[in-house]
């Protein structure tokens, strides 16, 4: 692949040696949004946008990282357990490599190179990208043995209780276990898993609003202790409930009056959400694409509604795609407040779709979005002489 030709061409002109080269992708999130840390059902899918990670070894315990994308370079020593994150690229790999330790990882000194395709805050989780690709890139730089829910897990911790970011694992267990032409439905409890078949003649295409607002961090924490007081308040009426995964429609509409009006509001965004990614996957399964859009349409209903993580900008790329024939279906994608949607849309419909929603959203908000049309990928891989390999 020329991705792996440059990224190995640099190294050698850098290091002077040749150096195994990973990749993990990003993804994007067909329907179940903000039900992963609910312990619920999701639906989302490898994308063809990858983080790259080269590793040559090194004959100490220093991980020494030099990022492309940010042009520079940050070193850490495996030894140092009273490291703190600093706000930086680099925390998601000093993260992943201090509780790789922690679980029992004994890893070897290396020197890596970074080099990210998968747009920075847009909601296509280029940090679960970087976390499973410098992950596996380590154990088998070390080696050690990889299992794929057990490398997920680790890097869902590190995000959580190194950078931070109390995110579900979702992002994480998609970047190792997506595969090409398939969704992935996962129970976030279990850990349970079935792929599903989407139409060759359908793309994913993923319009980023070019927007951030500055409260999705915050508000992402905020939504998630919502959902958690919904769940202490519910279990004092139903000891069974330990996560809104165990709470129904029905549960709602008869304890409503345990719930403050906000935390019903985002309880049942998650109930519904969690019902429609099953429908979606019995859709999916009988190859019909209309009730999957429509489906994908209440979805953004809920989130702009009940969660209310959408945004102006998000809204109007939704509304803009739905006018666009041969769109099946379209939602907002990631944790909201800007960032992408993702669309189902026919392949012989991507360019005048790309035309019109570019036109019109630059029209409308003087802003030009970025559209990327791409087809589902497989998960984290090793690539080997231009080509994958697991």
């Amino acid at each position: 692949m020329v991705e792996a030709e440059q990224l190995s061409t640099t190294f050698q002109r850098s290091c002077g040696s040749e150096p195994r080269i990973y990749r993990a992708p990003g993804r994007v999130n067909l329907i179940g949004e903000h039900t992963d840390y609910n312990q619920g059902f999701v639906m989302p899918a490898a994308i063809d946008f990858s983080t790259w990670v080269t590793i040559n070894p090194r004959n100490d315990r220093v991980i020494a990282v030099y990022s492309e994308n940010f042009q520079e370079t940050f070193k850490f020593d495996l030894d140092d357990t009273t490291a703190r994150p600093k706000g930086h690229w680099s925390d998601y790999v000093r993260g992943v490599a201090l509780t790789l330790e922690q679980s029992g990882s004994r890893l070897k000194g290396a020197q890596l190179r970074i080099r990210g395709e998968v747009p920075i805050g847009a909601g296509l989780s280029s940090s679960a990208s970087i976390e499973v690709a410098t992950g596996y890139a380590l154990l088998q730089h070390s080696g050690l043995a990889i299992d794929r829910v057990e490398l997920a897990k680790v890097c869902q911790r590190a995000e959580q209780n190194f950078v931070g970011m109390r995110c579900g694992i979702m992002d994480q267990f998609v970047a190792c276990h997506g595969q090409e032409g398939r969704a992935l439905l996962l129970d976030c409890r279990s850990l349970e898993y079935k792929l599903l078949s989407l139409p060759e003649d359908v793309r994913l295409v993923i319009c980023n609003t070019m927007v951030k607002h500055q409260l999705a961090g915050s508000e992402y924490n905020i939504r998630r202790a919502e959902c958690e007081e919904g769940v202490r308040l519910l279990s004092r009426k139903l000891p069974y409930v330990e996560s809104l995964r165990d709470v129904t429609t029905g549960d709602l509409q008869r304890h409503n009056n345990l719930l403050p009006e906000v935390v019903l509001r985002r309880c049942r965004h998650v109930t519904s959400e969690n019902s429609r990614v099953l429908e979606a996957a019995t859709a999916l399964e009988r190859k019909d694409l209309t009730t999957f859009g429509l489906l994908m349409q209440e979805s953004h209903s809920s989130l702009r509604d009940d969660y209310e993580v959408s945004c102006e900008e998000l809204n109007l790329m939704v509304e803009l795609a739905n006018q666009v024939e041969g769109v099946l279906g379209a939602r907002m994608t990631g944790g909201g407040f800007g960032g992408c949607t993702i669309n189902l849309v026919k392949a012989e419909s991507c360019a005048e779709f790309t035309d019109s929603v570019a036109r019109e959203y630059e029209t409308a908000t003087g802003v030009a979005p970025e559209i990327y049309v791409s087809r589902t990928a497989a998960g984290v891989n090793e690539v080997v002489a231009g080509s994958l390999s697991q």
